[in-house]
C-alpha cells in the first residue's frame, strides 16, 4: 500500500526572509555590509559603554588633571592607558566617545519614534478623510516647511526651557527629543498621505466599506500596513539627521544637559583647543558623529533600493 506524502511544512520567517530579495541585494551590495558593520560597531559600543570602555570619563573621582590633554598613545607624550588621548579634565577620550554616542543614539531613535507616531497618524488621517481635514493639516506642513528645522528646534528648546527653568536632566530631555520630533514629523505625514490616496481607492478598502468594517479599523488593518515601506526608508535615513540636528543643539548650547553630553556637547567643549594643538579633543567627536551618521544614511540608501525594484 502506497503512503500519501506528507505535505512539507512551510518555511519559517527567518527562512523566507534570508531566501529573499532584501537579504540577496544586502549580500551583494558591499556598501550596505560595510555600513552595516560600522553601524554595529558605533551601536554595540554605545549600548554596552560600561562594559565595553576601558574607562568610566565622567566619574569624578578616577579623573586625573595630571593627564590632562595627553595625546593619541602613538604621538609623543601619549600614554597607552588612553588610546585617543584625554581631555582638559583628563576624561578619556575613547570613553567619552562611547558614552557620548549612546546619548546621541538615544536622542535621535526616540525623536525619530514620536516623529513616525506623529506623522503617519496625520498623514494617515489626511489622506484617508480628505477634505477639509486634509486641507488644514497640509497647510499646517507647509507652515512647517516654511521654517529652517534647525530654527524650529531652537524656539521649542528655548520655550521649553523658559517655562522650566529649573527642570532636571529627565525633563531637559524630554525637551529635547519633543523639539528635534515636531520639525520632522512633516515628511511622514507628506509620505504617508501620498501613499493612502492611493490604497483608498483600490478594491480591498472598497470591499471593507461594503461589508460595513468601520473607517478607523479600514486604516488601522488594512491601509496603514501597505504605507509602511516608504515610512521605513524615510526613518532610517532621518535617525542620521535627527542625530546631527542633536549635535548641533548641543554644540550650541542648547541640547542635553553638560552632566550628560553627547558627541555634540563633546565637540563643542574641543572646539576651545583646536587651535591651541590639542586637535584630538574636538576631531574624534567629530570623526564619530560622521560615521555614525553616514552608515545609517547608506543603510538607507540601499533600504529604498532593495524595497523598490524599479530603483534596482
Amino acid at each position: 500500500m502506497s503512503s500519501t506524502p506528507s505535505p512539507s511544512a512551510s518555511p519559517g520567517a527567518l527562512a523566507r526572509f534570508l531566501d529573499g530579495d532584501v537579504w540577496h541585494s544586502f549580500r551583494s551590495s558591499p556598501v550596505a555590509i560595510l555600513a552595516a558593520v560600522i553601524a554595529l560597531v558605533c551601536v554595540v559600543c554605545a549600548v554596552f559603554a560600561e562594559w565595553v570602555a576601558p574607562h568610566n570619563p565622567f566619574d569624578l573621582a578616577s579623573l586625573e588633571l595630571m593627564d590632562s590633554r595627553l595625546p593619541p598613545a602613538w604621538m609623543e607624550g601619549g600614554s597607552r592607558k588612553y588610546l585617543l588621548g584625554t581631555d582638559d579634565q583628563g576624561r578619556d577620550i575613547l570613553s567619552a566617545l562611547m558614552y557620548g554616542a549612546r546619548i546621541s543614539l538615544f536622542v535621535g531613535l526616540a525623536s525619530v519614534l514620536l516623529s513616525m507616531l506623529i506623522g503617519v497618524g496625520l498623514g494617515l488621517l489626511a489622506g484617508f478623510v480628505g477634505g477639509k481635514v486634509d486641507a488644514f493639516i497640509m497647510r499646517v506642513c507647509d507652515v512647517m516647511l516654511s521654517f529652517p528645522s534647525i530654527l524650529v528646534a531652537l524656539l521649542i528648546d528655548g520655550v521649553g526651557r523658559a517655562m522650566f527653568p529649573n527642570a532636571h536632566d529627565a525633563l531637559a530631555f524630554l525637551v529635547l527629543i519633543l523639539a528635534i520630533s515636531l520639525t520632522g514629523w512633516v515628511q511622514y505625514a507628506r509620505t504617508v498621505r501620498g501613499s493612502t490616496l492611493v490604497e483608498r481607492n483600490k478594491e480591498y478598502v472598497q470591499a471593507a466599506r461594503v461589508i460595513g468594517v468601520s473607517p478607523a479599523r479600514i486604516m488601522r488593518k488594512h491601509v496603514l500596513p501597505n504605507v509602511l515601506g516608504p515610512v521605513l526608508v524615510l526613518a532610517t535615513i532621518q535617525v542620521a539627521a535627527a542625530i546631527i540636528t542633536e549635535a548641533t543643539l548641543s554644540f550650541l548650547g542648547v541640547g542635553v544637559p553638560p552632566t550628560s553630553p553627547s558627541l555634540g556637547t563633546l565637540i563643542r567643549v574641543g572646539n576651545d583647543f583646536l587651535f591651541s594643538g590639542e586637535w584630538w579633543i574636538t576631531i574624534w567627536p567629530g570623526v564619530m558623529l560622521v560615521l555614525i551618521a553616514l552608515s545609517v544614511n547608506l543603510l538607507g540608501d540601499w533600504l529604498r533600493d532593495a524595497l523598490n525594484p524599479r530603483l534596482r
